[in-house]
Parts: C-alpha cells; sequence; structure tokens
C-alpha cells in the first residue's frame, strides 16, 4: 500500500523547554514578532519567550490582538505590523487561535494577496516560526493549516500549504497549570476527534494510525482527570502531548465532516469548536457503524470488563458512581452488531434550542452530502477503530 507522512516541525517537550532551547531562536533571525492572545500574559509562555529573545540579544515587538475565533482583519493588521517592525520570525504562544492566526500573519507579512487570504495561493516565501501552544487540542503547531474567519461566506475557512508548517514548537504543560476546566474539555474534545476523524480518513496509513493510537492513549488515559477537573503535571503534558500527536495525524489526514459541521456551530451559535466537534462526533461514528460490511462486525466486538473498567474509573474518579451508572455501564458493555439502529445523541447534550436544531439540520442534510469523502464509506477502515473508543460526552 503506497503512503505518504511528512511532518517538517522540530518538537521540544518537556518542563522549560522554552528556556532550555534558546538556541533554536537564535538562529531564527535578529528581529521577532510574537503573536499571542490576552492569556499569555499571566500563564508565564510570553514572559519565557521575552526572556529568552533578551537573553539572544533579539529584538520583539508584541501583537496580542488576536480575537478568539481569528478574523480577515487582525491577520492583516499583524501583518503590517511584522512589515513595519521588520521581523524575521514570528514566535506563535497561546492556543490555536493565535496560532492558527500567526500562520496568516507569516504569509501576509512576505506575500501580496489582493484577492484575500482565502483566494490566494500560498507560496514557499513566508516568515519562519516558532509555535508554543498553551493548551492541548487544535495540534496547530504540528500542522500545515490555519483556521480564519470568514465573514463573506458566514464560517471558518481553512488554509493550507506546506510552508505554513512552523519549524519548531514546543510543548510544556506548565503552561495549562491554570486553565480553566471548560477549555481542557473543550480542547481534548478537539484532539480525539482529531484522533479519530485521521482513523477514519481515506488518506489514512499505518503511521498515522499508529500515532492516532498512541494519541488516543494519551488522551483517553486522562479521562479520570478530565471529569474530576484535577490534573497533574503529568496529566497537563499527556494532554499536550496527545493533541500534538493528533495534530500529526490530521496533517497527513486532514479531517473528517464533523469539523466542517462543527464550524457552522461555532459561527452562528459560539459553540467552542472542540465542544461542537463532541457534539457530532458520537452520531458520525454511529453512521460509521452501519456502512460496515457484515463480514466485519465480529470485530466491533471488545471485551465487556474493559469497557466497564475504562467508564467506571471515570465514573469513580467524578465521584457520581451508582446504580444509574452501573446501567449505563451495562449498556457500553454490551455488544453491538451491524444490526443495531444508530443510537440518537443523550439529550442532555442539547441543552439549549440553536444547539437543537442546528445539529439536527446540520447532521441531516450536511453529513449526507459530505459522507462520500470519509473512508467509511467505501469499506476501507478497520471497524474496529469504532469500539476502541471510550468516549462519553
Amino acid at each position: 500500500m503506497d503512503f505518504r507522512y511528512f511532518v517538517p516541525v522540530e518538537i521540544y517537550g518537556g518542563e522549560d523547554c522554552v528556556r532550555k532551547n534558546a538556541a533554536v531562536f537564535a538562529r531564527c533571525g535578529s528581529r521577532a514578532l510574537i503573536v499571542t492572545g490576552k492569556s499569555s500574559a499571566k500563564n508565564g509562555s510570553l514572559a519565557d519567550v521575552a526572556a529568552v529573545l533578551e537573553a539572544n540579544g533579539q529584538e520583539y515587538a508584541v501583537f496580542d490582538s488576536v480575537p478568539p475565533n481569528p478574523t480577515v482583519q487582525s491577520v492583516e493588521e499583524g501583518a503590517a505590523l511584522a512589515r513595519r517592525f521588520g521581523a524575521g520570525f514570528i514566535v506563535a504562544v497561546g492556543g490555536g487561535s493565535p496560532m492558527d492566526a500567526a500562520k496568516a500573519i507569516a504569509v501576509l507579512a512576505r506575500q501580496q494577496a489582493p484577492e484575500g487570504i482565502f483566494a490566494h495561493k500560498i507560496g514557499e516565501d513566508v516568515l519562519p516560526m516558532l509555535h508554543i501552544p498553551t493548551t492541548a487540542g487544535t495540534g496547530s503547531e504540528v500542522t500545515p493549516y490555519a483556521i480564519i474567519t470568514n465573514d463573506e461566506k458566514q464560517t471558518k475557512t481553512s488554509i493550507s500549504a506546506p510552508s505554513l508548517f512552523p519549524k519548531a514548537a514546543f510543548l510544556d504543560g506548565k503552561y495549562m497549570k491554570d486553565l480553566p476546566q471548560s477549555v481542557t474539555v473543550n480542547t481534548a474534545l478537539d484532539a480525539v476527534s482529531h484522533a479519530v476523524e485521521g482513523m477514519l480518513s481515506v488518506r489514512a496509513g499505518a503511521l498515522s494510525d499508529a500515532l492516532a493510537r498512541e494519541s488516543l492513549r494519551l488522551l483517553l488515559g486522562e479521562y479520570p482527570s478530565l471529569l474530576k477537573g484535577e490534573y497533574s503535571a503529568l496529566s497537563r503534558q499527556n494532554l499536550l502531548n496527545g493533541a500534538a500527536l493528533a495534530g500529526m495525524v490530521i496533517a497527513n489526514t486532514g479531517t473528517s465532516p464533523v469539523h466542517g459541521m462543527g464550524y457552522s456551530l461555532t459561527y452562528f451559535h459560539g459553540v467552542a469548536h472542540g465542544r461542537a466537534n463532541g457534539l457530532l462526533l458520537p452520531a458520525f461514528l454511529a453512521v460509521c457503524e452501519r456502512k460496515i460490511p457484515a463480514a466485519y462486525v465480529g470485530d466491533l466486538r471488545r471485551s465487556r470488563h474493559e469497557r466497564a473498567r475504562i467508564y467506571g474509573q471515570g465514573r469513580r474518579a467524578s465521584g457520581r458512581a451508582g446504580e444509574p451508572d452501573r446501567r449505563r455501564t451495562q449498556r457500553l458493555c454490551r455488544p453491538r452488531g451491524e444490526e443495531q439502529k444508530c443510537r440518537k445523541l443523550p439529550r442532555k447534550v442539547f441543552r439549549s434550542r440553536p444547539v437543537r436544531s442546528a445539529v439536527c439540520i446540520f447532521s441531516l442534510i450536511r453529513l449526507s452530502l459530505f459522507v462520500t469523502f470519509s473512508r467509511f464509506y467505501f469499506f476501507e477502515f478497520s471497524p474496529k477503530y469504532c469500539n476502541e473508543l471510550p468516549f462519553v460526552i
């Protein structure tokens, strides 16, 4: 089977990896533009970057006007600052929004795009980038994609080119120490979605699947911590490493209709990107299961005890174990055949009328339109993947 795998990003991980690898910054140029949001000043990441640049004798300017969902206007402002300052490289510090904005800024700082960033054919001449994620979800630090709000089309649109790969990424879980629980959970959902969608892609292969499995092992291994809302330094690092691995997966496979539908929930209803994916992913996997050939049904069955262990472990950690949970565990453990109909999403996930209506409309219409582009439609994926996901919203 032919395949291609490509992620040209140096990855440094561990506590204080930014300060320990100052030489990486030194070789990038004499002037840096730091692209970030407001939170980096509070979690210590901006201070670490500034300390390294000052120690290297490098000048820097800070662009911290990136909104939660970066707009065309914000990246154009950042690019103008980069040109005025004469930046030789960009340091992106923050979650997915600053990192995605940094990629668009890196393009517009070097290339003219009179037709607009979305129609522009991105060339090789972009500012070099170093990325420092402070959330564990998007994996933008290892992908060639940037997601920018497209007000003209009323959605979020991806730009992509090999030149948008950062030169290096620094994974330090300490920057997530005070990350709110809602952000931690939503970004973890995004990372899980990346790994799962990558496994179901027509472009998936042995290498991307291996990375996806390891990503899910790290992410789902922190399921009890996510439920309880208590995280050790190791837990934070595991989530960050798992998100980066999932990013390496989609860098080669791309995503699925789950992301395409999720953008509408985010644009029109303000649903966090990761949560939007989490709302749609179970129904998507149920459709996958219905498309599986009968010959593969046996592969879907997992150990009853393994399912109970994973679910019960998370419930005990959250202090919510009880009779209803035992019944729920039994349902999770029940073998599922091809003849079983798709389960509907639990009502509890639909907490508002806009979300209910949006999920119904986009699930029925857009999923039917995009389904042909997914790997399961052609029966080319290993069905056991669906049951390897002890994933509960």
